[in-house]
């Protein structure tokens, strides 16, 4: 596309200053003749004020009238002057910062001047001796953001110890010892960085999401275990009549709460997990536009601003854990008086051995097994954590791991060897609960660990043997 660009032939019409056709023109003692606006912001910030054609100097700052005559003669000028088309600023190129009409595509920028000019309004920098020896490079936006504000010179290097554009003069005083690097090569660096960033954060959203969809998993799941056991405790206690209904309260209380715990903790973690997505998918995004820009300079003086990434956690082992019921009945029925202890044992810990049976891997969040002692006299099993020592003699507490029932014929009943949570133990053949572990908490797989123990001249020698589970509906 092109547009107007005017051209004058007559030369003494034109002001020196901004090379146009004079706007209200006005003459110095020394028969100069300039636009008044382009005088008056010459001599603005001077304390010497002199004429910029002649450099004739002035004891006092001159107040100029506009010369009639002149003024007269140029409007003819610009209404009759012929335009010649000249090519307009293209996307990416470099705007005249002189040009008061259409602005023409820049060919130098002064770095003295912080100024870039077009072909027509380079020529002073090109006649006049004072202004011969100011620097000119290839055009370049904002000139002032990329000079060094100490020495005034272009930043032209990356000081890869403080993370900054250097000039060349910063390299051999405040960055003497620092390593540096031309601007491109650090921009490629950092391009690179930002490459791996935008691969990783969808990755990390895409993690987040999956993990929000098993959390609210858990939570249906969650909820559909605590309908169901509210619905047997409210079958068991209302068999029981009236003696029972104060502990059908407490018991639909407790398991209540235990839900609403592990609802809150959900809620909590889901927030947590979309607050790391909006974050995420913000630092993706200005990443993105940074990741786009071809400018050196601007990348890397954006970069250096650009906000830390936001902090995340890992959630490759948090986890939602289903509310365990186990052994809730069973204390809610205890509470009742001694009158009621049989009919409570028939009843509650057959249901519940039929509800726990049902669990018979880590998938779930519940592992379930059984094992057959019969004719044994001694023995001990139950469940440990990987990381348990298995060198030398261990004392099988939840401290070191262990939590695990142990017997002995000599003894009257089976003793438990831990005191924590979601551990139980039951006799399936009288299908009575012997004991609930509470309090502890599991931070990595556990194992089913057994021990027959020693055959003693034929005595305890029978094996220990985990039996297939038959599930009864």
């Amino acid at each position: 596309m092109a547009c107007a660009n005017t051209s004058w032939s007559e030369e003494n019409f034109s002001c020196s200053i901004c090379l146009d056709v004079f706007n209200s023109p006005v003459t110095t003692t020394c028969g100069h003749n300039f636009c008044r606006t382009c005088i008056t912001k010459f001599w603005d910030g001077q304390f010497r004020y002199k004429c910029p054609v002649c450099n004739k100097r002035f004891n006092t700052r001159p107040d100029l009238q506009v010369n009639t005559f002149l003024s007269e003669l140029a409007a003819q000028i610009r209404t009759t002057v012929r335009v010649k088309a000249q090519p307009c600023v293209e996307p990416g190129e470099v705007p005249c910062d002189v040009c008061t009409g259409t602005q023409q595509k820049a060919v130098k920028s002064c770095l003295v001047c912080f100024t870039s000019y077009c072909q027509t309004h380079l020529e002073p920098h090109q006649r006049v001796a004072r202004l011969q020896k100011h620097r000119l490079v290839e055009p370049m936006d904002r000139l002032e953001d990329r000079m060094c504000k100490k020495h005034d010179r272009l930043l032209e290097l990356f000081c890869q110890t403080e993370q900054v554009c250097v000039c060349l003069l910063c390299t051999v005083t405040d960055h003497k010892s620092h390593p540096v690097v031309p601007l491109k090569e650090e921009y490629e660096v950092k391009t690179a960085q930002l490459g791996k960033t935008v691969t990783d954060v969808p990755q990390k959203i895409q993690e987040r999401k999956q993990k929000i969809k098993e959390i609210k998993d858990t939570v249906e799941l969650s909820n559909r275990d605590a309908d169901r056991e509210i619905a047997h405790g409210g079958q068991v206690f209302t068999a029981l009549i009236g003696c029972v209904e104060k502990g059908r309260d407490e018991f639909n209380q407790t398991v209540q709460e235990k839900l609403k715990s592990t609802v809150k903790r959900a809620e909590d973690l889901i927030k947590e997990l979309e607050q790391e997505i909006e974050d995420l998918t913000n630092r993706s995004s200005e990443v993105k536009r940074l990741s786009h820009t071809e400018d050196h300079l601007h990348f890397l003086q954006t970069f250096r601003s650009l906000k830390d990434p936001p902090p995340t956690r890992d959630w490759t082992t948090v986890e939602v854990r289903p509310p365990s019921y186990v052994g809730t009945l069973r204390r809610s029925l205890d509470q009742l008086e001694e009158t009621l202890n049989m009919e409570m044992k028939k009843l509650p810990d057959d249901a519940e051995l039929k509800r726990v049976q049902k669990y018979e891997s880590f998938s779930s969040g519940r592992f379930y097994f059984e094992v057959q002692v019969k004719d044994k006299t001694y023995w001990w099993l139950g469940v440990a954590r990987e990381s348990i020592n298995r060198k030398g003699e261990t004392e099988l507490t939840p401290e070191t791991g262990y939590w695990a029932l142990d017997y002995d014929e000599d003894g009257e009943d089976p003793s438990i060897s831990g005191n924590g949570a979601l551990v139980s133990f039951y006799d399936v053949e009288a299908r009575v609960h012997i004991y609930s572990a509470t309090g502890c908490t599991f931070t990595e797989p556990l194992y089913p660990i057994l021990d027959p123990l020693f055959n003693e001249e034929g005595t305890n020698s029978a094996p220990l043997i985990i039996s297939p589970v038959n599930q009864t509906d």
